[in-house]
């Protein structure tokens, strides 16, 4: 859209008198409500067929028939128009339909505020200081849930049939339930398409975290088309490991390395983290498994006495936690550590600092669907060296992915 001339410009300050932003503005207001009426009467014109007062092109029995009052919302506030009326009330307005008292697109800015995790108090606040409506905790909550629909949409959406990576993790919320707070879990799934491209592929809410509810997680995935998965990165969250290996048999599980790190060193004196640290290197670094089950049993020589429960923790699971040590270094960067969703729960994390409890798993859906959409729309580039990945990929997972490509 071009600007106006700069005569026009001058012009319009000139007769206007304006002299501060706030005389621009009220300036605006009126040319917008003029503007708001002519269109309206264009309108009915184009109805009608003729103009105003021009009985000679008048090829109708419809005709005028005066005004109704009322009162919109717009970017400058409320308004006070007339809306022009035919006799056989057939006459639709577009720039203002009917039943509609809102034009100013307030609906979109409330969604929007809501999915940066701003509070509803500090929604009304800064509705009410741009645009001078008032907007109660109610009225947000009843625009956000205008994308109800949206989510169950994107919930529900088709998949791809192969993703080489999936990761699955869980971040928790206090929700009101039944006049009770419960814990609940946003059990979220984050996969890399066969391009390279990081996606949420659904995010559910759920109480009881067992095999049953991931199963059924997995089984919502295979119903919207996903047939393979190549390597699930997992935390070590209770039942996956089972309902994996229950819906996805031929798929790889690794268990995050950065994790099982961290619940090793919950259990070591600080005056011995460093050093304690430094020798486990030697286990997730090693070039291969037999090299890395070697340097364990050295690390449980010098600490098994000291520390049994986090060499043991590392045999127990041990698995679920070598799987990387088959492929080469490009592919265990992928999928060693769920890294990836993590910094995704940061996002999440950001957004919904604010609230220290949710008035329903509705809410709470809501309000992460629309952070995950905005997380997703800085998410274009593809990982580094994908090419190489992909190759590697289809030489380990040998006819698992070549024909999708």
């Amino acid at each position: 859209m071009s600007t106006l001339p700069k005569e026009v410009l001058r012009n319009m300050i000139n007769d206007g008198n304006l002299k501060t932003a706030g005389d621009l503005h009220s300036y605006l207001k009126y040319m917008f409500k003029d503007a708001l009426q002519e269109m309206l009467e264009a309108e009915l014109e184009m109805e009608l067929g003729y103009s105003k007062g021009d009985k000679k092109n008048k090829d109708t029995d419809n005709r005028r028939n005066g005004y109704s009052k009322k009162i919109v919302k717009t970017q400058f506030g409320e308004l006070p128009i007339e809306v022009p009326r035919d006799r056989d009330g057939e006459f639709e307005p577009i720039v203002v339909p009917k039943h509609k008292r809102d034009i100013s697109g307030i609906e979109e800015k409330v969604i929007s505020l809501y999915g940066r995790g701003m509070s509803t108090r500090d929604i009304h606040e800064q509705i009410k200081d741009i645009y001078g409506i008032e907007i109660s905790a109610e009225m947000v909550s009843k625009m956000t849930d205008r994308i109800i629909p949206q989510i169950r949409e994107w919930q529900n959406r088709p998949l791809n049939k192969v993703y080489p990576f999936v990761f699955m993790d869980a971040i928790h919320y206090k929700v009101r339930e039944d006049g009770q707070i419960k814990s609940k879990a946003a059990y979220v799934v984050l996969g890399v398409d066969l391009d390279g491209f990081k996606d949420i592929l659904g995010i559910w809410i759920g109480e009881n975290e067992s095999s049953k509810f991931w199963l059924g997680v997995l089984n919502d995935m295979k119903n919207r088309g996903l047939e393979d998965v190549l390597i699930f990165s997992i935390d070590g969250l209770t039942g996956l490991k089972e309902a994996i290996f229950a819906a996805y048999p031929n798929a790889e599980i690794q268990r995050c390395i950065i994790h099982q790190l961290r619940n090793s060193f919950k259990y070591v004196s600080y005056k011995d983290l460093r050093e304690f640290a430094s020798d486990f290197k030697n286990v997730y670094k090693a070039i291969n498994e037999e090299e890395a089950l070697e340097n364990l049993k050295e690390l449980e020589e010098k600490w098994g006495k000291k520390y049994p429960y986090s060499i043991k923790s590392w045999e127990m699971n041990w698995g679920v936690l070598s799987p990387f040590f088959k492929y080469p270094e490009e592919i265990r960067t992928v999928m060693y550590t769920t890294n990836i969703i993590e910094g995704f729960h940061r996002q999440l994390r950001k957004v919904t600092k604010t609230k220290t409890m949710f008035p329903s798993d509705e809410a709470l859906q809501k309000i992460l669907y629309l952070a995950s959409q905005n997380a997703m729309k800085k998410w274009s580039r593809r990982y580094k060296n994908w090419d190489l990945i992909l190759n590697q990929l289809i030489i380990f997972f040998d006819g698992r992915i070549g024909p999708h490509l």
